[in-house]
């Protein structure tokens, strides 16, 4: 189906995709500052693409110092129907063998310090986070990564921790017992603020490494875990491709009206410069 924006938050290689015409770099004002970087926009068929390199062009920004809101902010602004984030992740199962990709569907977020809500002046919103992935932007994204040759792995939960350190080997072994799939740095609060903006979300991880938790395996290191990304940017590259081809309808995904019953603040209380700031987000349920 034509005429459908998808927005990617990933690495900083993945615009360089064959087949992407017209590459321009857009520059967004958010009320929260700038996003990590220019957004690259381009058309690949009758898709437009636009990508935001979640830690800058040469990777400068912590994964605690992301300003996830001014990311999705600067995307919806830009007319983005759907939302899909690449990520590097640790995996804590053993049959996620470093080099495969996991479709996530869950999370546990152990982030401490990060602003993880566009409402937190004069406008309260509770969203539904159940189920924080799309099931049908999932769904195909796993067979579009299928379709470009990846090891797949469908369903997972993905825990996010503060960071920047790696865990403790005590920390590992917990999670593992939590029976979760893989552990990151960057997921929260980027999938809440998806939820938020009401843009269907689903998240491809790169298992990069086993964690510490691995008794024979090395500990994790920067090396490695770069090593494993560049072997898998042209596979990464290659699914972006062949979903912004199939991307399913937004309209039949939960995340279409998360805030239609989640505004609770009553209109004649809400400030007049948090109705101006979140105009772009909640203009069709307060019209000016």
């Amino acid at each position: 189906m034509g005429g459908h924006v998808l927005g990617v938050i990933g690495g900083s290689g993945l615009y360089e995709i064959e087949g992407l015409v017209g590459m321009e770099e857009v520059r967004v004002d958010t009320p929260f500052g700038p996003p990590s970087d220019v957004v690259v926009r381009g058309r690949l068929e009758d898709t437009t693409l636009l990508f935001i390199p979640r830690h800058g062009r040469g990777h400068g920004i912590a994964p605690h110092r992301i300003e996830a809101r001014a990311n999705v902010c600067a995307l919806k602004k830009l007319g983005a129907t759907h939302l899909v984030s690449i990520s590097a992740v640790g995996s804590m199962r053993e049959d996620i063998v470093p080099g495969d990709f996991v479709i996530v569907d869950q999370f546990i977020d152990l982030t401490k310090k990060r602003a993880s809500t566009f409402f937190d002046d004069g406008l309260v919103a509770h969203v539904g986070f159940a189920d924080p992935v799309c099931d049908h932007l999932a769904a195909a994204l796993n067979a579009a990564a299928r379709r470009a040759g990846a090891r797949v792995h469908a369903g997972g939960t993905y825990l996010c921790m503060e960071g920047p350190q790696f865990s403790t080997r005590a920390e590992s072994l917990l999670y593992r017992s939590w029976g979760i799939s893989v552990i990151g740095m960057t997921a929260m609060p980027e999938a809440k603020l998806a939820r938020e903006a009401e843009l269907p979300y689903a998240l491809l991880a790169l298992a990069t490494d086993y964690d510490c938790w691995h008794e024979t395996e090395d500990e994790v290191s920067v090396d490695a875990v770069l090593a494993v990304l560049k072997k898998n940017a042209a596979v990464a590259r290659h699914t972006i491709a062949e979903i912004a081809g199939a991307l399913p309808d937004p309209k039949k995904s939960l995340a279409s009206d998360a805030l239609a019953s989640a505004l609770i603040t009553a209109r004649d209380r809400i400030p007049p410069a948090t109705l101006a700031n979140l105009d772009w987000l909640v203009g069709k349920y307060f019209p000016r």
